[in-house]
């Protein structure tokens, strides 16, 4: 399914299955889906961890009843989660295939290290790069960072750690923002005598207001997780709990609350909005008008109606 807008694609129809599934084990209260092996004393999962670069970038789809939910996290300890030529090869590779399928629901982007989500650049590599070399792979970011926001399905970033620079840049194209109250957040590209390149002068205008954009940019200023949801930066600050995870438990349970809804619904919304807020409000009423067709002939919708009439949950499937 494709709406168009002139000569634009508005949305590309998924249409197969990506990487591979994670069981979700339940307890009590709620699913555990951290990424690693199960503890001996507690049966809950815990995080490892590890410097091979194939294992930079875990994603893992869950099963049960959050099946439609992806968890994408960033796994470079040594780095700090710095942006690489090869993690951004990776997040590539997993976007493009998150996109194509149509079982996907919801997607969360978090780390898998303690105290960071993501520190910017990797500095180290840029510095042996020659000068001709950063022009591209900066544009080669900002190209992956502008495929995450364009993912059809809700985003939402948990940070539960520094997210500085590229990191929070990376966090900025997601659809929502859950931060710990501990968590470090700025684009400080002027320390370094550089601007964010990766659309952090466009979009953190749009999420803040150009003045305090600017502010921030300007300062190089840091935010913690309470600062930056007073701002409107994050729309939730939880407080962080003793295994480092707050902000992506708090990002699993808003997945688990859009899980339920009409996914067709969900993308049309997404798009109607995203669209929308780059246009006049007349254009935007004709994209609504245009998302909104896209709904009517489907069968989720006439789920949803008979699901009313018979007080019962709907089953959606995406059709």
């Amino acid at each position: 399914m494709a709406v168009l807008l002139g000569r634009k694609t508005l949305l590309q129809a998924p249409d197969r299955d990506v990487l591979y599934r994670l069981g979700a084990a339940r307890s009590a209260s709620r699913h555990d889906v951290s990424f690693g092996k199960t503890s001996p004393v507690t049966g809950a999962a815990r995080r490892c961890y590890s410097s091979d670069s194939k294992d930079e970038l875990r994603v893992r789809h869950l099963d049960g009843e959050d099946a439609g939910i992806v968890v994408v996290g960033i796994n470079r300890p040594k780095a700090k989660n710095a942006i690489s030529k090869n993690l951004v090869k990776m997040m590539f590779d997993a976007v493009e295939d998150i996109k194509k399928n149509n079982k996907v629901r919801s997607v969360i982007l978090c780390s898998l290290v303690p105290g960071i989500f993501c520190a910017g650049a990797d500095l180290k590599e840029r510095a042996k790069m020659h000068q001709s070399e950063v022009g591209p792979f900066v544009s080669k970011a900002r190209a992956l960072i502008t495929e995450l926001g364009n993912l059809p399905m809700p985003t939402i970033a948990a940070i539960d750690g520094a997210a500085l620079g590229g990191g929070l840049e990376m966090a900025l194209a997601c659809d929502i923002r859950i931060a710990s109250n501990s968590a470090k957040m700025g684009l400080v590209e002027t320390k370094l005598a550089i601007i964010p390149g990766a659309g952090g002068t466009q979009r953190l205008p749009r999420a803040i207001g150009v003045s305090q954009a600017k502010e921030l940019i300007f300062a190089a200023r840091v935010l913690d997780g309470d600062e930056a949801c007073r701002l409107g930066l994050v729309s939730h600050a939880v407080e962080q709990n003793k295994s480092g995870d707050a902000a992506f438990l708090r990002a699993l349970e808003l997945a688990r609350e859009i899980n339920p809804q009409g996914p067709v619904a969900v993308r049309m919304a997404k798009l109607a909005i995203n669209q929308g807020m780059e246009v006049d409000l007349s254009t935007g009423l004709a994209i609504e008008e245009a998302c909104y067709a896209q709904v009517i002939p489907t069968k989720d919708r006439l789920e949803g109606l008979a699901a009313f009439k018979e007080k019962r949950r709907p089953q959606f499937k995406g059709e």
